[in-house]
């Protein structure tokens, strides 16, 4: 028999905080944002939705080297991103270059790549 899973305000909050950001966004991000949508949202909670959110597929997971886990939204496909060094913000790219190059040393097989640009967006810029 299939697990059914109940939509509470919680997943439904945290769900809205994606749908309305549209790029990655760590842990605390995902509290600070959710509680706009409810106000008791904590961090175990996050953590609980995030985990079957990943099972469901509609989430996956990256790993910055400077912030650790990120989450997005999976329908978004293969991408690479850019970290602000001014406001900290994390941006997708909607492209990859890299995709037909494989520059792994003679013998080693490459089953994916993560690219992460640095600088300032166009905001911090000005």
């Amino acid at each position: 028999m299939a697990e059914v899973k109940r939509q509470t305000a919680q997943r439904a909050a945290i769900e809205q905080v994606f749908n309305s950001e549209q790029r990655p966004l760590t842990v605390e991000d995902i509290v600070k944002l959710g509680r706009n949508y409810v106000h008791s949202l904590n961090q175990a909670t996050v953590y609980r939705n995030l985990k079957v959110l990943l099972k469901d597929g509609w989430l996956r997971q990256i790993h910055h080297p400077a912030f650790g886990n990120l989450y997005e939204k999976a329908e978004i496909g293969h991408h690479h991103h850019f970290h602000c060094r001014i406001c900290g913000r994390l941006f997708s790219l909607e492209v990859c270059t890299c995709s037909n190059i494989d520059q792994a040393p003679k013998g080693f097989i490459t089953l994916g790549h993560d690219v992460f640009l640095f600088g300032s967006c166009p905001s911090c810029s000005r």
